[in-house]
């Protein structure tokens, strides 16, 4: 039986066994798999619910509570990236970024995960197709040395170009139609944003509508968003994502010094970017 000991689930989640043991036998949770020996196997599953537990536990939730919402979280499936990150994590704190440096922090990420990534999975929600098809180049540059790459917006049918991203069709009452998104996870280079539109910000140029925003470099962040956007796409077509399933439901290994560095970096070129009219599209 594949899963994992107790101990290693005390290292993904940082609850301890007492505890874990505790919740198990006066809340049925978590139900991980029994070996024949009696010792217990944890799921990604559990792991998952367990980490939401805590991040519940964590504003203030009552332990029933946040078991309860953790359960009801992992039932629903996922259609919205922000809205899935941001109950995974919620101390994760968002920012208010206009489009034009919005659009200069997505063209960074995409530079810099041309550059330096290797076999990622990679993710992005455009909400139009026709702003899909404004980037297209970029994101077939991008596909070229990916494991999976995956383009999410309003298109009339789902492609799988051999030379290109898989496009999947976003239907109009989906949340995703409203939020820009990348996410590259790989081996050794991970980053995600994720954005949605503020509404009611008034009379302003096109530059100047305001995102809140999220954008992180660290490993586990970029997993979950991994997971939350192939939760999506496999909703439609299961078998896209079957193949990145194994490498989603292990730990993620980015070591910190790089992605320190890779946060550096991606500062430093949404800065020139916003300040370099010829980036202005």
């Amino acid at each position: 039986m594949r899963g994992l000991s107790i101990g290693e689930a005390v290292e993904r989640t940082g609850v301890g066994q007492a505890t874990l043991r505790v919740w198990e036998a006066r809340y049925g949770f978590p139900a991980p798999e029994r070996l024949p020996s009696g010792h217990r196997r944890y799921s990604e599953r559990d792991i998952d619910l367990v980490r939401r537990v805590v991040a519940g536990r964590a504003t203030g939730a009552g332990l029933a509570d946040a078991i309860e919402r953790a359960i009801r979280e992992v039932a629903e499936p996922a259609r919205s990236l922000y809205a899935g990150l941001r109950q995974a994590r919620p101390d994760l704190a968002p920012c208010r970024l206009t489009k034009r440096t919005l659009r200069a922090l997505s063209r960074a990420i995409e530079d810099e995960s041309l550059s330096r990534a290797e076999l990622p999975l990679l993710f992005g929600s455009f909400q139009r197709e026709r702003h899909y098809r404004g980037a297209e180049h970029r994101w077939r540059e991008l596909a070229r040395g990916a494991e999976l790459t995956v383009a999410f917006a309003d298109f009339q049918r789902m492609r799988s170009p051999t030379d290109g991203p898989i496009e999947i069709p976003v239907d109009a009452g989906c949340p995703l139609t409203r939020e820009r998104a990348i996410v590259c996870d790989a081996p050794d280079h991970g980053v995600c944003l994720t954005a949605w539109e503020v509404p009611g910000a008034g009379d302003v140029t096109d530059d100047d509508r305001v995102f809140e925003s999220i954008w992180s470099v660290e490993p586990a962040v970029v997993r979950t968003a991994a997971r939350i956007c192939a939760e999506i796409a496999g909703a439609q077509q299961p078998a896209l994502v079957r193949a990145a399933s194994r490498r989603l439901e292990s730990p993620a290994t980015a070591v910190a010094a790089r992605q320190l560095t890779l946060a550096a970096a991606i500062t430093n070129r949404t800065l020139s970017y916003v300040g370099d009219p010829r980036r202005r599209r």
